[in-house]
């Protein structure tokens, strides 16, 4: 009988030695089974189940970028605020990849911006807006003499942008221009009787005729240059006592209205007249003007 006794406590003994602990604690406090009182597929399931998710997690982008260990990132996974995932860049400003637009448009923007800080400061003239405007007024003008300082170097180093080669500024270079100019135009007018003539309207009652008269006669008289005066009212000239009355030469001058005292140059080989102008003139301005018509190709003055 004791023996049978003994042997009943020892097989009780045994038995609750063989359940582990925490079998015991998850049926006491009804938990989900632990790994280790799991069936062998059951376990197996779920060993396969974390290969696959750390797997997934692996091949998970955000994942891979994680720094640090295995257990502190990606079991954890604690994020970015704990160092383990790289922090993800702001989105760029959508106008920062756009092209800046033309230099034209890029100046027209300086302009209007420093239109507007201009009306800025004048319509609330704080310290603050009036020392904007000057300051931006400032970056502009500096900006104008770089352009300025550059642009005399570069005509400088490249005659053929120097238009100061052909008509000089400085003072030695335009007193030699003027003499060979007007050496050129002495040598012109010289010739100009072997192929032009001038018409000179005129009127009696012309005031300024009789002023330019006297002076359109003496340079007809040093170059030989023929003069013929035409009358629009008849009347005579003391200037140029052979002169006739207009019958339609004004007008077939090309001429417009009756201004006078006129002037015409025409071509004797062309047939073409060129009126050199109206009004009272210096003999040296029309040497000038009869020398520009027919010796001098438009535009190369200027």
């Amino acid at each position: 009988m004791r023996t049978a006794l003994t042997l009943a406590a020892l097989a009780s003994l045994l038995s609750t030695a063989l359940v582990p602990p925490v079998a015991i604690a998850q049926s006491r406090y009804g938990e989900e089974p632990l790994a280790g009182t799991m069936e062998p597929a059951a376990l197996a399931d779920r060993v396969s189940a974390s290969g696959d998710e750390e797997a997934g997690a692996r091949s998970d982008p955000r994942v891979a970028d994680q720094n640090g260990d295995d257990f502190y990132c990606r079991e954890r996974k604690l994020g970015t605020w704990f160092y383990c995932e790289k922090p993800k860049p702001r989105a760029s400003d959508p106008k920062a990849g756009q092209p800046a637009g033309s230099a034209a448009e890029q100046l027209a923007a300086i302009g209007k911006e420093l239109d507007e800080k201009k009306a800025r400061a004048i319509l609330d003239p704080t310290p603050e807006n009036v020392a904007s405007y000057i300051s931006f007024q400032r970056e502009q003008l500096d900006r104008a003499s770089s352009f300025a300082d550059m642009w005399r170097r570069s005509i400088w180093q490249n005659p053929t942008l120097d238009y100061t080669l052909q008509r000089p500024v400085n003072q030695l270079g335009k007193r030699t221009w003027l003499d060979t100019r007007t050496a050129d135009k002495n040598r012109v007018m010289a010739s100009i009787s072997k192929r032009y003539g001038v018409f000179y309207f005129f009127s009696s009652a012309c005031a300024a005729c009789e002023v330019f008269a006297p002076i359109m006669k003496s340079v007809s008289d040093r170059f030989g240059l023929t003069v013929m005066a035409v009358s629009l009212d008849g009347g005579p000239s003391r200037a140029f006592p052979n002169f006739t009355v207009d019958t339609g030469q004004y007008r077939a001058m090309g001429m417009q209205g009756q201004q006078v005292p006129a002037l015409v140059l025409f071509d004797t080989v062309t047939k073409r007249p060129m009126p050199i102008g109206y009004g009272v003139m210096a003999a040296d301005e029309v040497m000038d003007r009869i020398f520009t018509l027919t010796s001098v190709a438009p535009g190369s003055d200027f």
